[in-house]
């Protein structure tokens, strides 16, 4: 048996499988980020070097010129087109992914989370073959989209997060929840920041090629960690079909049908909340690639990695920050807190046109991500243990269509704002994050103690 910690307490064989389970999902959430942490930027600037040589620009491989040349139209067109193709990639992924991932993480509530997780695995897997395939042939960009469809098919990033919580809650106490979702959040944080320092330096010194074989290492070894040693943690896995309306049927029963355990209304606004948070994040982590490598701040790989790093390093920070502030604060002030330093970075961001003041948004996003998790264990304790997979199904789906609404929000705004505000989307994101800050208030103000009226825990 598993202890309530989530640590197995002794060895426990897996059935039919002559290997122990031992392992948490920790490590495999860890170096799954890592691999598209590594892949993310360095497709964008793969992106723009592409479309800088079909154009004919070269003026971002020197700064002066960069910045002589904050008004050249042939690199705003390659600011465009990178966007644009950022966009049909995102596009592409979150429609299938809407599909695939709630059915997907709705079926592990019944035959389990490995399954799962060595789908999601295999998907990433999948994506970045097809990118080496891109990079090392020089083949149509458009391939990029065909990759992220193949990918989003077999469950994708948000299915392999969707599993990751999921068994972090079959395991985890009540009052111990936010923080074991906010533990594995940061290790989504420090795999990015790591990732990010690694890919800086090596786009500079060896080109785009290798950091794309690093990823496809790491994730045949993440594949084989979920299959062979991840630790179970649905007591009873039973066998399912996975092409069933039933599993669809099943989330959609969360947030309709009456039950005196749970709040439909809690239940549909928080997951607004967190919708309006994970768009705001992703749409301005879309755009912040390209906002650095263009005038007037025109950055290097190695800057824009330092930038990466700095960013991911909210996740660390952020679960730092959340444990100190839970011995003295309720976490529905915690996550107000975070939201108001969130607001702060992206306001900074707004009006960033020199480096140091970039680095300062990302110094005031310290606390951003203790919103997150907050929601999530919030989300985990209106629903019992066999609806854990369902629930973060429909946070799957949520964050599925929050970061197609950030790419096409964002995307779509970026270029046309050049002309007269070129951060005006980070002050739109700002002005965003005030709905869940508000939400989250009104539901504390109407139930203060709904954490506490929860399912009993299993002795």
């Amino acid at each position: 048996m598993e202890g309530r910690s989530g640590s197995p307490s002794e060895p426990r064989v897996c059935p039919g499988r002559a290997v122990l389970c031992r392992g948490p999902v920790e490590p495999l959430v860890f170096l799954a980020n890592f691999a598209l942490v590594l892949q993310g930027p360095v497709t964008t600037q793969y992106l723009w070097h592409r479309f800088s040589i079909d154009l004919g620009y070269n003026g971002t491989r020197d700064r002066d010129s960069c910045s002589n040349h904050s008004a050249n139209p042939t690199m705003q067109e390659v600011e465009t087109l990178t966007s644009h193709w950022t966009l049909y990639m995102n596009v592409g992924g979150f429609l299938v992914g809407l599909f695939s991932s709630t059915l997907l993480g709705a079926w592990s509530d019944c035959v389990g989370r490995r399954p799962l997780l060595v789908l999601a695995s295999l998907s990433l897997l999948v994506q970045a073959v097809v990118s080496i395939f891109v990079v090392q042939l020089q083949l149509h960009v458009g391939y990029f989209v065909l990759g992220r469809i193949l990918c989003a098919l077999l469950g994708d990033y948000n299915g392999l997060l969707a599993a990751g919580f999921a068994s972090v809650a079959d395991v985890s106490s009540s009052r111990s929840r936010t923080f074991r979702m906010a533990l594995l959040e940061a290790c989504i944080g420090v795999s990015g920041t790591l990732a990010s320092l690694l890919g800086g330096y090596w786009l500079r010194a060896q080109g785009y090629a290798n950091p794309f074989w690093l990823a496809l290492a790491l994730l045949i070894a993440i594949t084989l960690y979920a299959a062979f040693c991840f630790g179970e943690t649905v007591k009873e896995p039973t066998q399912a079909r996975l092409f069933t309306l039933r599993h669809h049927r099943s989330i959609f029963q969360l947030y309709v049908t009456p039950s005196p355990e749970k709040s439909r209304k809690h239940l549909a606004l928080y997951s607004l909340a967190i919708f309006v948070v994970i768009t705001v994040h992703f749409g301005a982590q879309d755009i912040m690639t390209i906002y650095e490598l263009s005038a007037p701040l025109c950055w290097d790989s190695k800057l824009i990695g330092y930038g990466s790093a700095a960013y991911h390093l909210q996740y660390l920070t952020s679960l730092l920050g959340l444990r100190l502030l839970q011995y003295c604060l309720a976490d529905t002030w915690v996550a107000e807190i975070g939201l108001t330093f969130n607001i702060l970075g992206m306001v900074v961001f707004a009006f960033a046109t020199i480096t140091p003041l970039v680095f300062t948004g990302y110094g005031l996003f310290f606390l951003s991500l203790v919103t997150t998790p907050v929601i999530r264990a919030k989300l985990s304790k209106l629903v019992s243990k066999s609806e854990h997979g369902a629930l973060f199904s429909a946070v799957a789906c949520v964050n599925s269509l929050a970061m197609l609404m950030a790419s096409g929000i964002f995307n779509s705004l970026y270029p046309a704002t050049l002309n007269f505000m070129k951060g005006f989307p980070f002050l739109l994101g700002a002005g965003l994050l005030f709905i869940p800050a508000i939400l989250i208030g009104v539901l504390e103000k109407v139930n203060p103690h709904s954490e506490f009226q929860q399912f009993p825990e299993s002795p």
